[in-house]
């Protein structure tokens, strides 16, 4: 098992930027998978951007393309989500989230094959 703790949401005016983190404990972080999710209320909770084990492999939601970064620092157990030019649309809570797969090549993006979520941290971007 693997416990998550996201970090580094907050207030942001639009063009701006954010870097979110997402500390894991418990199990070795380098079997996992990661992933980045978002939701507002009312609505899913959509992916943002994945990547594998190695960070060799990586996906973005088309929305965030070429504005959003997701990198892993395995010696440090964690994943991280850098957010720039973001936009009013960017405001959600925003969840990390882990499995564990034999590829390493492999990155997970619907939201029902992760295993592992973190409690969330809230962004919020003002217009």
């Amino acid at each position: 098992q693997v416990q998550l703790v996201e970090s580094g949401g907050g207030l942001v005016q639009a063009g701006g930027s954010l870097r979110l983190s997402c500390a894991a404990s418990g199990r070795t972080f380098s079997n996992y998978a990661m992933g980045w999710f978002r939701q507002v209320p009312g609505k899913d909770r959509e992916v943002v951007a994945a990547i594998s084990r190695y960070g060799i492999s990586t996906y973005y939601t088309d929305s965030v393309k070429g504005r959003f970064t997701i990198s892993r620092d395995n010696a440090k157990n964690t994943v991280f989500l850098q957010m720039n030019s973001l936009k009013p649309e960017d405001t959600a809570l925003y969840y990390c989230a882990a499995q564990p797969v034999s590829s390493t090549l492999a990155i997970v993006t619907p939201r029902l094959q992760y295993s592992y979520w973190g409690q969330g941290t809230q962004v919020t971007v003002s217009s």
